[in-house]
């Protein structure tokens, strides 16, 4: 197992599995210690010094699976299968849902959502993007996830600062929890509409569709505040985004294990964002359990291992699920209140607030910066949705100006 919280390696142990724990070291945390046989605490991001380590580690201590559910953690999986053999997602599957440059090229060439793209460094380069594709026209890096760095260009006027804007970012962000540099980007056309995810297993590649989450966006549209499951979009078209996802996924070779797959559904039809080979954040695996009684993280684990009987068909949904973050102004938090008073809600899942009186809340630029989140639930997701937001407006995050 490489990277990721400790509730994987709980899931793992649960399962009667023994579990070789690959971590950074500052990240390797007593939570983790009952659930792991063995750790390797080292730069994970580092292949080329890890690859002899594990080597050396197999050859004692025989691994039948490398597995990863975190998103720095998928390359050096995928590495560390592809040089000891185990039969898992073959590397270019892996690398190219890592690389969105790649990923586009592979579907532009078997007309699969085909959407104009190319990569940039500077202006120059976003203006022949724009002469050629027209305005609105997206920004974003190659290889992040998150909502980091993603930039819409309406007009001429953006083109520089969105530039800048970009490559600022490098100084602005721990390069620990960057995938890749940010020296280049990649430019999109736009693409309009509502915005899906849908959940996928794959068991020897045949893909199940195990869920579909409706997003919630700030008014940029790149900063994700909430997720609902199952989606309330019409089913003709929910049927119609399944169908591509399906040809996505058969596209770039993935045959095992979980797939959150971002769709736009666009006025012109549905159209593939991107996706990754893990179960999807912001809690919607949690989500996924209330709404559809399935655990994606424990069968994304049993399944090289014939755990759990493999899905075979798309399970129906037996509740809503709602999750809404906490996106309160910047500032310096004064207080907090009205968390004690939701504890025995029957509606709460779930209630985090990160920060605490003293803290400073920056302003909201991406997905890390929310500050908390209430998951709730219902006997549809209607009823979620109203329950989650009733429960987010009782919190009361006050905070006064940073001068």
């Amino acid at each position: 197992m490489v990277g990721g919280k400790p509730k994987i390696a709980r899931k793992a142990h649960e399962l009667g599995l023994n579990v070789v724990y690959i971590q950074n070291p500052d990240e390797y945390e007593r939570a983790h210690w009952p659930y792991v046989d063995q750790a390797l605490l080292v730069d994970y991001a580092d292949t080329e010094r890890i690859l002899p380590l594990v080597r050396s580690l197999h050859q004692t201590f025989p691994f039948q699976a490398v597995i990863s559910l975190w998103e720095l953690g998928l390359l050096p999986a995928a590495k560390i299968d592809d040089e000891l053999g185990l039969g898992g997602n073959s590397l270019e599957t892996v690398e190219m849902l890592l690389d969105k440059s790649r990923m586009r090229r592979r579907l532009n060439a078997l007309g699969v959502s085909p959407v104009a793209a190319e990569v940039g460094r500077t202006e120059d380069d976003l203006r022949a993007f724009i002469k050629a594709n027209g305005v609105p026209v997206m920004v974003k890096p190659i290889d992040e996830a998150g909502s980091i760095g993603i930039f819409a260009v309406r007009d001429e006027s953006d083109v520089a600062p969105v530039v800048e804007r970009f490559h600022a970012l490098g100084e602005q962000l721990d390069a620990k929890d960057l995938a890749g540099d940010l020296d280049r980007f990649l430019m999109e056309e736009y693409l309009d509409g509502p915005e899906i995810s849908v959940e996928t297993l794959s068991f020897d590649g045949r893909h199940i569709l195990v869920a579909t989450t409706d997003k919630v966006s700030t008014g940029t549209g790149f900063i994700e505040t909430g997720h609902s499951q199952p989606s309330r979009h019409p089913e003709p078209l929910l049927r119609e985004a399944e169908k591509l996802v399906a040809e996505f996924l058969d596209a770039v070779g993935l045959r095992h294990g979980p797939a959150h797959t971002e769709v736009k559904l666009t006025s012109r039809g549905p159209a593939i964002i991107e996706s990754h080979n893990r179960v999807g954040g912001d809690r919607i695996n949690d989500l996924t359990e209330i709404a559809y009684g399935v655990d994606m993280e424990r069968y994304a684990l049993a399944a090289p291992f014939g755990l759990l009987e493999p899905l075979h068909r798309s399970p129906a949904p037996v509740a809503g699920s709602a999750i809404r973050f906490l996106t309160p102004p910047p500032g310096r938090v004064t207080e907090v209140t009205g968390v004690e008073e939701l504890a025995d809600d029957p509606a709460l899942y779930d209630l985090v607030v990160s920060v605490r009186p003293g803290d400073e809340i920056p302003p909201l630029s991406w997905n890390d910066s929310r500050v908390g989140h209430v998951i709730a639930r219902g006997e549809t997701a209607d009823e979620a949705i109203a329950n989650c937001e009733r429960l987010l407006a009782a919190v009361r995050i006050h905070v006064e100006p940073v001068t």
